[in-house]
């Protein structure tokens, strides 16, 4: 089965005609897998399908498209394949997409997390696949996580010793998903907490989803010190707190595994919180799903990657997003 590009990254099958985390003129049928801005398209005449939450995120962050929503492990059946989405672990409304067709079964993993988000619907998947369509964000050993519950215990300690300072608590967190991530956890100390404004909209979502974000509002440079602020790392340099004078910030990516980045953002901590799994939960999820050939994706070094499932007598080769492939 081809695999081509369809938009600025997605991946369109011609032979059955989806594009997925992008638009291509051919396609019958468009899938989103969830609503960053480098997955999720604006293309108002393809008919898109998505997980609830993903749709309404979708909706908040621009998209004014005709849509349908699909729900999780709900097979939704053609006369040529079945798409089934499953829950990816990643932001709210995140999924995979495992097609079954005559060429066999292919899953498509967007952005996942294993173990998921604890402000998402969880993750799982099936047991086994043909093919797989992976990214490798953090395709390197060097990308080891924490457990989730000491990442929950950093991220509130932090809060709390800078408050019991008399500092305020700056978490710098993209405005999706990882923001929503750090309030949920905060949530359980009850302390107010200030969004910044793209944010804050996105929200609404996750309440009608039932993940407690904690007694949250939206930033308010005149009242904003001594709450718990949250943002992204960009709204700092367009003055976002400026006028709190004593503040402790927090820096929360996997990116944070890098000391570097102390300096280059000027941050007191690192928290190294990332919405992607790291690279032994990669390995391990190839292995799992035992598939005959590894499609990577999104990686610093595919080569990396691909040695390591080399090891397990795992096929693989590296994606390209930017040209097409007729593999």
């Amino acid at each position: 089965m081809r695999l081509k590009k369809a938009g600025y990254q997605g991946i369109y099958l011609p032979e059955l005609g989806i594009a997925m985390d992008g638009t291509h003129p051919d396609a019958e049928y468009t899938f989103v897998t969830h609503a960053h801005a480098d997955h999720m398209h604006r293309n108002r005449s393809a008919h898109t399908y998505a997980s609830g939450p993903t749709l309404s995120l979708m909706k908040l962050r621009g998209f004014r498209g005709s849509s349908e929503e699909l729900a999780f492990e709900e097979p939704f059946i053609t006369d040529r394949f079945s798409v089934t989405l499953y829950p990816a672990g990643h932001i709210l409304g995140s999924a995979m997409i495992y097609i079954e067709s005559d060429y066999g079964s292919l899953l498509y993993t967007g952005d996942y997390r294993t173990p998921p988000s604890p402000a998402t619907e969880g993750f799982r998947a099936p047991p086994q696949v043909d093919y797989l369509i992976t990214e490798a964000t953090f395709g390197l050993p060097i990308y080891r996580w924490k457990t989730n519950e000491e990442l929950a215990e950093e991220v509130r300690k932090f809060a709390q010793q800078t408050l019991d300072e008399d500092y305020t608590p700056v978490f710098l967190a993209y405005n999706l998903g990882k923001a929503q991530e750090i309030m949920h956890l905060l949530s359980v100390l009850n302390h107010p907490i200030m969004i910044y404004g793209a944010g804050h909209k996105l929200c609404s979502v996750y309440d009608k989803a039932g993940i407690d974000l904690g007694p949250y509002e939206a930033y308010d440079r005149d009242t904003c010190e001594g709450n718990i602020l949250v943002c992204p790392s960009s709204a700092l340099s367009g003055g976002f707190a400026s006028n709190v004078r004593k503040k402790q910030i927090a820096y929360c990516s996997g990116w944070a595994t890098l000391e570097s980045r102390r300096t280059q953002l000027t941050v007191d901590k690192l928290i190294p919180i990332s919405d992607h799994l790291d690279f032994y939960e990669l390995i391990d999820f190839c292995e799992r799903l035992s598939p005959k050939k590894v499609y990577i994706t999104h990686t610093p070094n595919p080569d990396v990657v691909k040695h390591f499932l080399d090891d397990r007598d795992i096929n693989s080769t590296f994606l390209n997003l930017e040209m097409e492939s007729d593999d």
